[in-house]
């Protein structure tokens, strides 16, 4: 069949690799894709690139975009990425250095990663307080409220995240949320101004957070690290002021995801 040329012909891909590879493609691309701009990259027929997206689609490793031609990782993609960062070696660093971060701030240290609809909890090490935030691992939480989901935004394109702001619902949580496109925009510039991102009582009443990118070889964020803490404890100020350190840590993250 001329859709499945070994990599021997026309130095196309093997038959039983064109998935992964094609998947690979999308996720190094950091942005949603159609299959007309990986044609090149991937030296495939239009019809076997057309199908494989279409495949991947259906068994969930990929997701249309809003605009219902490009495509980005999909929810398995995104557990498969989740669960290659938690494996044990990776592990063992990230917690040791977790560790460390919440020992310097005294306070709950987290690493998030990005999903569709927001910021999922990927690890965690808890303060020593009884008096804690119980957001688990696993936990989801906004884009548009928290210090992690904001760092996030500031690291997309403008494009991307106007036309994502158009669609994104900015729920009140609180009475400090964000809620006004406009004035979002503005701290999200502020945030990509000063490399660290804040959340000053917008997603829970008493808390509040500092958070910076965690980046990969090609200076894409690939999560965020952050500290939160109840007012009673902490401000926000004295959190910012530690926020080098959080940087420094960040730093020790890429290398170990990038090793």
């Amino acid at each position: 069949m001329p859709d499945d040329l070994s990599s021997d012909k026309q130095g196309q891909i093997p038959t039983n690799l064109r998935l992964l590879v094609l998947l690979e493609e999308v996720a190094k691309a950091g942005v949603p894709v159609t299959p007309s701009a990986l044609k090149d990259q991937l030296n495939l027929p239009k019809p076997t690139l057309h199908r494989l997206f279409h495949t991947a689609e259906e068994e969930g490793f990929l997701q249309r975009d809003i605009d219902g031609r490009s495509y980005g990782p999909g929810p398995r993609l995104r557990q498969l990425s989740v669960n290659t960062m938690s494996s044990q070696r990776l592990r063992t660093l990230r917690m040791a250095i977790l560790s460390r971060v919440a020992d310097t701030f005294g306070e709950t240290c987290n690493i998030a990663t990005p999903d569709r609809e927001g910021m999922i909890y990927l690890d965690r090490v808890e303060t020593h307080w009884p008096l804690r935030i119980q957001l688990p691992i696993g936990s989801k939480v906004p884009f548009h409220c928290t210090a992690s989901g904001k760092m996030y935004l500031s690291s997309l394109r403008t494009s991307y995240l106007n036309r994502l702001l158009d669609n994104l619902p900015l729920d009140r949580y609180v009475p400090g949320t964000i809620t006004d496109r406009a004035k979002l925009k503005s701290e999200l510039e502020l945030t990509r101004k000063r490399g660290f991102s804040v959340d000053d009582e917008e997603f829970m009443e008493g808390m509040t957070a500092v958070a910076v990118p965690v980046h990969d070889a090609q200076n894409r964020l690939v999560s965020t690290l952050s500290v939160n803490a109840p007012l009673q404890r902490i401000t926000l100020n004295e959190l910012i002021a530690k926020v080098d350190t959080l940087k420094e840590a960040a730093d020790e993250l890429s290398e170990v995801i990038n090793a």
